[in-house]
């Protein structure tokens, strides 16, 4: 089975969308589309069900997914081990990323980095992700994953590992606002309590759907870190948007519902490696830039 068929399937089954996956493979959506085609004919299995609007998963699809993540994982494991003897290279590289990062994109990262460039060493701080690229236009990390903002700094190189619509979730226990969300076709969002971030792009899109809808938010908390927005909603303070990895990845998703896709409104996140453009050439830090170029862990 062709491996680049393998990147493109894991590309789209991240993103839900044609044209951003095929933006982050540098391909066509046609190309993108026809290469799908040929997967599932392969495959034997429709492996996404796509209309005009949506693109999901089918229950063929979300296994495929673990024989395809197995299956590069293996091919990395193996052209590492074949590798021609070469000069080890030695550093320490500061990262900075969310909670949720941390064991999503970043773990694969650090699984191939461990195997190719054992001697490289890694000193990670975590936080709220709205920080990122300032933490390294400052100079506190050399290194972010980070979410691309509308206007990136100049003097920042930033290649995209992922990307993660925005999703309106709100309580599931039974409390004023779970009352309010009973009837989703006639929810008055202005009568809500929204858990908001402090800063950053979730914060700018928030309030640009606030704008679209003509929604005048009333904000019960002013929250760092989309992680405790999640627990803040479980516990029926109010309702929040959040990326929906991260809501995938909590501990307490099963006690909050997902109210509304707001990917149909608002974009999402386009999720990468953010660093200063000077240090590029620093032997352990483009290790690890090439290392995250060459896994698709859309």
């Amino acid at each position: 089975m062709d491996h680049k068929h393998l990147n493109y399937f894991l590309a789209l089954a991240k993103t839900l969308h044609f044209a951003r996956a095929s933006e982050l493979c540098h391909i066509s959506a046609p190309t993108l589309s026809r290469n799908i085609k040929q997967l599932e004919d392969e495959v034997g299995a429709v492996l996404f069900n796509r209309d005009n609007r949506t693109v999901k998963l089918t229950q063929e699809g979300k296994a495929f997914c673990d024989y395809a993540n197995a299956t590069l994982a293996s091919w990395h494991r193996f052209k590492a081990d074949i590798q021609e003897p070469q000069q080890h290279i030695y550093g320490n590289v500061s990262i900075y990323c969310s909670v949720t990062a941390s064991y999503s994109f970043l773990h694969q990262i650090l699984e191939q980095l461990r195997m190719q460039h054992p001697y490289i060493e890694i000193t990670l701080n975590t936080g709220d992700p709205a920080l990122a690229i300032n933490r390294v236009l400052d100079g506190h990390e050399a290194m972010a994953i980070a979410a691309k903002p509308v206007k990136l700094p100049g003097q920042i190189a930033f290649t995209s590992i992922g990307y993660s619509p925005l999703v309106l979730i709100g309580p599931k226990i039974a409390c004023p606002i779970s009352e309010q969300l009973k009837d989703l076709e006639t929810i008055n969002w202005s009568n809500l309590e929204f858990i908001v971030a402090e800063q950053g792009l979730s914060r700018q899109r928030l309030e640009q759907w606030w704008r679209k809808k003509n929604i005048h938010g009333r904000i019960y908390a002013h929250v760092a870190g989309h992680e405790a927005m999640v627990s803040m909603v479980s516990l029926g303070l109010g309702v929040a948007m959040v990326p929906k990895i991260v809501l995938d990845n909590s501990p307490l998703k099963e006690k909050v519902q997902v109210i509304s896709e707001a990917e149909k409104d608002i974009p999402g996140f386009e999720i990468g490696l953010a660093v200063l453009k000077k240090e590029r050439h620093d032997p352990a830090l483009n290790a690890i830039w090439e290392i995250a170029q060459s896994l698709l862990t859309y």
